[in-house]
């Protein structure tokens, strides 16, 4: 049996509206599907724009109820469709003035598997999240996909250790991180976090980000979307920092086993002397 899962992600721009934003993402889903893909990860906040640059309650209107509202019911019936696992980062509502930043899990027979709410929630110039969002309650699960066992880490979570060794533990073997970042002010942090989280905790990383700027601010959102494997390299070429891309590419799961056997990282934690680091 092949150990290679085919996976996307997708980065794009704003498009000025919700529902012609969602119809893009559904066509990236049907080519993500054409070229072979099984698993499909979109950017953080994937249907509207990052409203976070500005602190307005009209931006509330975006959340909906996951998994009862009408966006995950529609990527349900896509997924199920072209049998594919789809990764949706959305604004989630559960219930009137209690609003998630989350990403819903959906399997490729189009069930439902669950929910992971962002955990660390910046409050800075251009990212004022703690305005629109609730830290996140659900800790760090894993999803047995039709794919294999997949984490999210959303955006800003992944400046935190923590949750990347969370998900380790609880098996993962690809962890997305949707995010929305901007050009002046982690560019250089971009290339450099997540594949070292993929080295230290032993997994494949998708890493997303949005492009161009929005008119809601002078964020400079720069795409370079990208795979990196256990070993923290790149699988492929990184995307562009300009326009919408579809990235596809193959994983092998085998390099998770040979790494793992080459650094015993799990076997060699040390977890009865970091009860100092859960102390506020």
């Amino acid at each position: 049996m092949s150990t290679v899962i085919r996976a996307a992600i997708f980065q794009t721009a704003w498009t000025g509206d919700k529902e012609s934003m969602i119809q893009v993402h559904e066509q990236a889903v049907r080519d993500a599907a054409a070229q072979g893909a099984k698993v499909l990860c979109f950017q953080e906040l994937f249907y509207g724009p990052y409203f976070c640059q500005v602190q307005d309650a009209k931006f509330y209107e975006y959340a909906e109820a996951i998994p009862d509202g009408p966006t995950v019911r529609r990527f349900q019936a896509l997924a199920a469709e072209h049998g594919i696992v789809l990764v949706l980062p959305m604004y989630e509502e559960e219930q009137p003035g209690v609003l998630y930043n989350t990403a819903a899990v959906i399997d490729a027979d189009g069930t439902y598997l669950g929910k992971y709410r962002k955990t660390h929630i910046p409050q800075v110039r251009g990212f004022w999240e703690k305005f629109y969002f609730r830290p996140g309650n659900s800790g760090w699960p894993v999803f047995d996909t039709a794919v294999g066992k997949i984490g999210v880490y959303i955006c800003y979570d992944r400046h935190f250790p923590e949750g990347w060794r969370a998900l380790g533990l609880e098996g993962a073997q690809i962890v997305f991180n949707p995010s929305a970042t901007s050009r002046g002010l982690s560019g250089y942090l971009w290339q450099l976090e997540q594949p070292a989280s993929a080295v230290a905790n032993e997994y494949f990383v998708g890493a997303i980000n949005r492009i161009g700027q929005e008119e809601y601010g002078d964020n400079d959102f720069y795409g370079t979307s990208y795979f990196v494997d256990p070993e923290g390299r790149f699988v492929g070429e990184v995307a562009g920092d300009k326009e919408p891309e579809l990235v596809v590419r193959d994983l092998d799961m085998a390099k998770l086993r040979e790494v793992r056997d080459r650094w015993q990282f799990y076997r060699d934690r040390a977890p009865g002397a970091y009860t100092p680091l859960t102390n506020p």
